[in-house]
């Protein structure tokens, strides 16, 4: 999609958020800041109802807010995490660290930076289930030593691999995914400010879609809209219903066959940042496309690489890292 995406531009406010009870605990928050472990399934809206505590909390959330993406440094090489732009000034002459040096170098600039306007600033690393136990113990150092002046919040999907000693140091607050009548609430929402054509069985369907993510029952309404001009049943059955990917993953094997690794990456990327799709469903229609492409032993690889992978993912880890090393593994 070319148009700007929903998930952003509709961006909840934490009254807005379809889970009051989280809306309350992050509410709580804005007046006594405490460092805060977020968690919840894939969709749930944990990285959205942070940012809606950020812009109730800060006068200036441009500033004052800062979103670390775990999965941007250890799902990276270091090349690619020294040329991001966020982190290059940080970075500068340190070439020798390593990735766990480097994210902890940012974190620790980033957490000695006085607040632009208040009296703290936020810092929120997200998909925490990526990090591993020896930065951890670096992170509880940060947030010992900054504790005054930061507050932390802590997004993840498996808090359970969190260390007692960040736990310690934090509020939890459950995100469960949202019900279907709560879904629904959400797109009529976003839809009707859109000034879009709908029915309420077309967002019904949508909202099924999504079957408790959020996040990709907004994508899922806003790709109708995007094929149909409108978010009916009928819309939203012939873009959704059927929903194939077999040229794009065609495309992603023949770069990774080719030994293109980063254009095959790219593709990955574009299904998962841009597009929303979950890593099963990824690895589903990846699966389709080999059965087509390939036989024998390579196929039976391709197989076994597949269950490894769909272990990973069913344990919460990146769908980026685990997809891309399979693809690697092809091209290898």
């Amino acid at each position: 999609m070319d148009e700007p995406l929903w998930i952003d531009g509709h961006a909840p406010s934490l009254s807005e958020l379809p889970q009051p009870k989280a809306g309350r605990y992050l509410s709580q928050a804005v007046a006594e800041p405490i460092n805060l472990v977020v968690y919840g399934p894939r969709g749930a809206g944990k990285t959205a109802a942070i940012r809606a505590l950020a812009t109730a909390a800060h006068d200036d959330p441009d500033n004052d807010f800062v979103e670390i993406n775990v999965a941007d440094f250890f799902g990276r090489t270091k090349t690619e995490i020294r040329n991001d732009p966020r982190f290059a000034p940080f970075l500068q002459g340190r070439s020798q660290l390593s990735k766990r040096d480097m994210i902890n170098h940012v974190l620790k600039e980033q957490a000695a930076y006085a607040p632009v306007s208040g009296d703290y600033r936020t810092i929120l690393l997200d998909n925490a289930e990526e990090i591993r136990e020896d930065f951890q113990q670096a992170l509880r150092r940060v947030m010992e030593k900054h504790h005054q002046a930061t507050q932390f919040v802590i997004a993840t999907r498996q808090p359970s691999k969190l260390i007692a000693p960040i736990k310690s140091r934090c509020f939890p607050v459950p995100m469960r995914a949202p019900t279907h009548a709560e879904t629904v609430e959400v797109l009529e929402r976003i839809i009707e400010a859109e000034g879009v054509d709908h029915d309420r069985e077309g967002i019904e369907y949508v909202a099924g879609y999504g079957d408790g993510d959020l996040r990709r029952s907004i994508l899922g309404a806003q790709t109708a809209h995007a094929e149909a001009g409108e978010v009916t049943m009928t819309a939203a059955y012939e873009a959704l219903g059927e929903i194939g990917l077999g040229d794009r993953m065609t495309a992603i094997l023949e770069d990774a066959d080719a030994g293109e690794f980063e254009a095959a990456r790219g593709g990955l990327d574009e299904l998962i940042y841009d597009e929303g799709y979950a890593g099963e469903e990824l690895l589903r229609e990846l699966l389709s496309a080999a059965r087509s492409r390939y036989e024998g032993e390579r196929l039976a690889r391709i197989h076994r690489l597949a269950g490894d992978v769909d272990m990973e993912l069913s344990e919460g880890v990146s769908d980026r890292v685990h997809l891309g090393r399979m693809l690697a593994e092809l091209g290898r």
